[in-house]
């Protein structure tokens, strides 16, 4: 007679410590610190006593900070380069149009903090008082905070593990003065690692609005939006909807449109109707974008006649609909 081994289930990506080996159980699991995996394992002695499943300590303290932000939205990529910082800040620049909306931006990348620099701020500093971190504001209803804000010069690399990013990320969450926000935009890094998984578990509690997915039309791109969308089922995120950016470029001369990134599997348009997730809209290739975030302004501000600000208009219009804002 043949014994069958029974299947060890997969842990919780939640419950993996970041410098955590291989074939670690998770936290959760009544084999932590006790598995084979575990065998020399910093965490080893920790998880064994069972300490590591109790509560994270600064969950109540994030709990309580968020409970005065209303709305809480992230903006994922899978891909490096498709401008998902740039998006981020023109939805921030976008909302805080509305003098009465307070918007705060939280920049969770960490080794390649690029939104000071796109809304102007960089060399910016972040100061301390009794209330805690004070975000840097672009203007009155407009906060932000970056890891960026820190660094001694803008050529300083970031070598981080992931405990010392998770740490970050809490204080920026626990720690920081948001104050009364009504969004609270989160540009995180490409992929899926410790940035996504540590702003998943410190909000689980206050709870995520939504995630906009962004991606550029060829297929290298979309193979990576696919496994970001299944990220964010995994792990519970409503997916917004998606945004294509690069979808063309018009000359402003002979007004021909050319595809840059050519759309071979149907682009994001048909990536949303295959995931089943909401497409946003797509927005064209404009030279001026790339100008406008060097120099740290708002391009809707500065061309709001190009085909692409009206396409960002037409984005933002449609996520304040998903989240029941319009």
């Amino acid at each position: 007679m043949i014994a069958l081994q029974q299947a060890t289930p997969a842990p919780d990506p939640l419950s993996v410590p970041a410098n955590a080996p291989e074939h670690c159980p998770g936290t959760e699991s009544e084999l932590a610190g006790k598995a084979d995996a575990c065998a020399g394992c910093a965490n080893q002695e920790i998880c064994a006593s069972g300490q590591a499943r109790g509560p994270d300590p600064a969950l109540p303290l994030v709990r309580e900070r968020m409970s005065s932000v209303k709305r809480k939205i992230l903006v994922l990529s899978g891909k490096g380069g498709v401008g998902k910082s740039t998006f981020t800040a023109q939805l921030g620049w976008a909302f805080a149009a509305d003098e009465q909306v307070q918007t705060g931006i939280m920049d969770v990348d960490i080794c390649g903090p690029s939104i000071p620099t796109i809304l102007g701020i960089a060399s910016e500093q972040v100061h301390a008082s009794s209330s805690g971190w004070s975000p840097v504001y672009v203007q009155d209803n407009l906060g932000v905070m970056s890891v960026g804000f820190m660094l001694p010069s803008s050529k300083d690399a970031i070598m981080w593990r992931g405990p010392k990013k998770n740490g970050l990320i809490s204080q920026f969450l626990k720690d920081v003065d948001w104050g009364d926000l009504d969004y609270l935009i989160v540009d995180t890094p490409p992929g899926t690692s410790d940035e996504h998984l540590s702003i998943v578990q410190y909000l689980k509690e206050s709870g995520i609005d939504g995630a906009v997915v962004i991606t550029t039309p060829q297929e290298v791109a979309l193979q990576d939006v696919r496994r970001e969308i299944d990220f964010c089922r995994k792990v519970g995120i409503r997916v917004l909807g998606l945004v294509e950016n690069m979808s063309g470029f018009v000359c402003p001369n002979c007004k021909n449109e050319s595809q840059i990134f050519k759309p071979s599997t149907g682009g994001g348009k048909r990536l949303a109707q295959d995931m089943n997730v909401d497409f946003l809209g797509a927005v064209p290739l404009d030279p001026r974008i790339g100008k406008s975030a060097d120099y740290g302004v708002s391009f809707l501000d500065e061309y709001p006649d190009s085909p692409a600000s009206i396409a960002y208009l037409d984005i933002i219009e449609k996520i304040k609909k998903q989240l029941g804002d319009a």
